[in-house]
């Protein structure tokens, strides 16, 4: 039976652990030069409605390794659900491929491939989750600091598609999470809820910067408009300027603290030339991971 992976829930707990094992061995093998065909002969469908740099190298790159191919779909090609209905451009796309991914606006748009497709569907964005970044995030941690859980993560900015995805992974696995947003920008309420009720991390919603980061593990932050908000990006400048990740808020957070952004960054704005390239950052090292993490779900879905 297919399996689909739309957000992180998608997964139980003990699944996101053996998937982190798989991403630590794939990567592992991938540096010693090791070939692990282990999508020989498969193809994967790349449906994008976004631009993106990070999403179709690594996706792609990531299918090159594993021995397997990638078809890379532009919106102009497609027009999914304009052109041709999202059902019907599934079932083409599942007759010729043996995943497909997207990177949508509407994420009614990936749950209706999902619904309609006879191979895996991987959301590689949509305006409500961002499941395979922030998996790449917190594989990311590990690495650093050793373990997964019981730390304290602080989003700082909008509670957009990135912030719900780490609300998601707060359902599953148990951490601290704060996202200090101004007011009026919250997360989804929905998915805060079901986090919330699954009882294993704290989740609390901080409208000041400086607590929402105090003792922080690690400090993570986005832009603060995303693709289709580029008209509110005035305005939002002017209500987001206290939370810009900059050195004088990291002295709030814990010493050894690390610094993520999710890319692209827009320096000066949201966090600073000093911090991103300074020494708490790993960014470069979570942008490498997409492509660790992402091959480990591809392998999970779409091997026989």
């Amino acid at each position: 039976m297919k399996r689909d992976f739309l957000q992180i829930v998608d997964f139980s707990r003990d699944e996101l652990f053996e998937l982190f094992q798989l991403c630590a061995d794939l990567k592992k093998k991938t540096k010693s030069g090791h070939q692990h065909h282990m999508l020989k002969g498969k193809t994967l469908a790349m449906l994008f409605q976004k631009p993106s740099t990070r999403t179709r190298v690594s996706f792609e790159v990531g299918m090159y390794q594993l021995g397997g191919h990638a078809l890379y779909l532009s919106p102009n090609e497609v027009g999914l659900g304009k052109r041709e209905s999202v059902a019907d451009v599934a079932r083409v796309l599942s007759r010729f491929n043996d995943g497909i991914m997207a990177r949508v606006f509407g994420h009614d748009l990936v749950e209706g491939l999902a619904q309609h497709a006879s191979v895996p569907v991987i959301n590689g964005l949509s305006d409500l989750c961002h499941p395979c970044q922030v998996l790449g995030d917190i594989f990311t941690i590990e690495e650093h600091k050793g373990r997964y859980e019981k730390l304290s993560i602080a989003f700082i900015g909008d509670g957009n598609n990135v912030a719900n995805s780490w609300i998601n992974l707060a359902g599953r696995l148990e951490l601290d999470l704060r996202i200090g947003c101004p007011e009026g920008y919250d997360p989804h309420q929905g998915l805060l809820e079901r986090a919330r009720q699954q009882g294993r991390s704290e989740i609390r919603v901080i409208h000041d910067p400086i607590e929402a980061v105090r003792g922080a593990d690690v400090i993570y932050t986005d832009v603060w408009a995303s693709m289709g908000q580029e008209e509110e990006t005035a305005a939002r400048k002017r209500i987001f300027a206290p939370y810009q990740v900059n050195s004088a808020l990291l002295e709030h957070a814990a010493q050894d603290c690390l610094v993520e952004h999710c890319l692209p960054a827009h320096r000066g704005d949201e966090i600073t030339d000093d911090v991103i390239d300074g020494a708490h950052s790993v960014v470069f090292d979570e942008a490498e991971n997409r492509l660790h993490i992402q091959k480990a779900i591809m392998v999970k879905l779409m091997v026989d």
